[in-house]
């Protein structure tokens, strides 16, 4: 009997047994990469604009830009934890995301379709967010105040923002038309581009325009972005993979050619080249890339910088004083979001060195999707902003008033400066 029990035994544990159930789980290398990228993204962000806006404006209000922009953070913050990630990302319509993520509610293990926590998703985008309302008060640095600013983004945040983020991202009608935006040229920049185009025609001109007091701090804060950049580009792969190199390497490509291609052109309008104008172009050839990304080749990328660069420096001087952008946001991140938009289409093809379209999409189908996008986002971007502002103008004035503009915002909003020599 003791015999025949061992070999039932035997025979049961030799038997095919039901396969364990497999649980979804996290690839640690790729979460830890993103979030090292939402890190990268929040130093362009948060240091990177402070430092570049505070040396374009007087040095009165070099502290006063660097505290809007540190506000506007914090509120864009948790204003995405409560309601704009979900708005952005949730199941929705092909216009709004749905209310499954309010307060970041019932956050999967794991994003759909990718190796990383939906949290670690959350924080990445959550750092585009503040970098893209981050840009705004430097179009119109030195005559807002603090409160009106602040509301200005957060309104801006749900109804600008949002939305296009779940179009073109989210699974909405332009994303379901064919849009292509690798990194945030359409969704990030030409956003915020076209808005701070009309915020600034709303709010107006200085009552006294100067240059910037510290070119130094402004082309610290360029560097920073740059270097964070590599967060924004190589983040959107999702992972520490072959794409993420590749869009990090076509990412400096075009930053470099960008410098080169402003220089060229500042060189020749004013017979000198500035220290700015090199970081501008470098911004602007980093602005152009994001539509791109690891979609082109590293020539491919050269050329987006370079044409891109060369673009916005002869809107600013076709422009000249005409728009009082104080950090040229507009030419920089609306013009060059628009330029990278299109670039991308040839650019992609695998005769000059790109990952060609999706199946079943021809070049002129893509031409006629990214011109509805670019044209959707930028009308829906001016005219939200527009709106925006002069309903928040109803409710408590925009502007500073002359004296207190003229003394500037540092000692008559905040009582401290900048700089203190004592």
């Amino acid at each position: 009997m003791p015999r025949l029990l061992a070999i039932l035994l035997l025979f049961l544990s030799a038997a095919p047994q039901p396969a364990a159930a497999q649980v979804a789980v996290a690839d640690s290398g790729d979460t830890a990469w993103m979030m090292l990228c939402g890190l990268l993204v929040l130093l362009a962000a948060l240091p990177g604009l402070a430092l570049r806006h505070a040396g374009l404006v007087h040095v009165r209000n070099a502290l006063s830009i660097g505290v809007q922009g540190l506000v506007v953070a914090a509120g864009v913050s948790l204003l995405w934890a409560l309601v704009g990630y979900s708005l952005a990302y949730a199941p929705g319509s092909g216009w709004l995301g749905g209310r499954a993520h309010l307060l970041l509610a019932d956050l999967g293990a794991l994003r759909d379709g990718l190796t990383v926590p939906e949290s670690t998703f959350v924080l990445f985008q959550m750092a585009l967010a503040i970098l893209a309302a981050g840009l705004l008060p430097g179009a119109v640095a030195e005559r807002v105040r603090l409160g009106w600013m602040a509301l200005f983004a957060l309104l801006w945040l749900l109804l600008v923002y949002a939305p296009v983020v779940h179009w073109v991202w989210g699974g909405g009608w332009l994303a379901n038309l064919g849009v292509m935006d690798f990194a945030g040229a359409l969704v990030v920049h030409l956003s915020a581009g076209f808005s701070a185009l009309a915020l600034v025609l709303v709010v107006g001109r200085r009552r006294s325009v100067s240059a910037g007091h510290a070119p130094v701090l402004g082309v610290s804060g360029g560097l920073l972005l740059w270097i964070g950049w590599a967060g924004i580009v190589g983040g959107w792969s999702f992972g520490a993979t072959d794409n993420a190199a590749t869009a990090i390497l076509n990412g400096h490509f075009a930053a470099c050619a960008g410098l080169f291609g402003w220089m060229l052109v500042e060189r020749i309008d004013k017979g000198h080249v500035t220290a700015n104008g090199l970081v501008s172009g470098a911004l602007a050839g980093l602005v152009a890339i994001s539509a791109s990304g690891a979609l082109v080749g590293p020539g491919g990328a050269m050329a987006i910088g370079l044409i891109a660069a060369v673009i916005c420096r002869l809107a600013k001087g076709l422009l000249g004083d005409r728009i009082d952008d104080a950090a040229d946001i507009f030419v920089i991140h609306g013009l060059g979001g628009l330029t990278g938009a299109l670039l991308l289409l040839p650019f992609v093809l695998p005769a000059l060195g790109g990952v060609g379209f999706a199946a079943g999409i021809s070049l002129a189908g893509a031409f006629l999707a990214q011109c509805i996008g670019i044209a959707a986002v930028a009308l829906w971007a001016m005219a939200g902003a527009a709106i925006i502002a002069l309903m928040l103008s109803v409710v408590t004035p925009a502007r500073i008033g002359a004296r207190e503009e003229a003394e500037g915002l540092d000692i008559a909003r905040h009582g401290q400066q900048g700089w203190d020599f004592r």
